[in-house]
């Protein structure tokens, strides 16, 4: 899978609802980050589903280099060549 435009550094943190799906940002042009906002069109990528298995905080990914889409696990961490 190809890996979008970074949109930032750090991840961030969002209380999901139980029941509820989020549409994780995938190509990193969205205005509403880390949420898609449909700025993919035209493009290969596509808004990444999470549906909430309970309510809780999550770090979603916006490097969006993670390799656990959406949720980030520290790849904007790692040293970019």
């Amino acid at each position: 899978m190809a890996k979008g435009e970074r949109a930032g550094e750090t991840p961030i943190g969002i209380d999901v609802v139980e029941g509820k799906s989020y549409y994780w940002c995938s190509c990193g042009k969205s205005l509403n980050q880390p949420m898609c906002d449909g700025s993919h069109k035209g493009t290969n990528f596509k808004p990444i589903p999470y549906k909430a298995d309970q309510s809780k905080k999550l770090f979603f990914c916006t490097c969006k280099q993670t390799n656990d889409p959406p949720i980030c696990d520290g790849s904007h961490n790692i040293e970019r060549k």
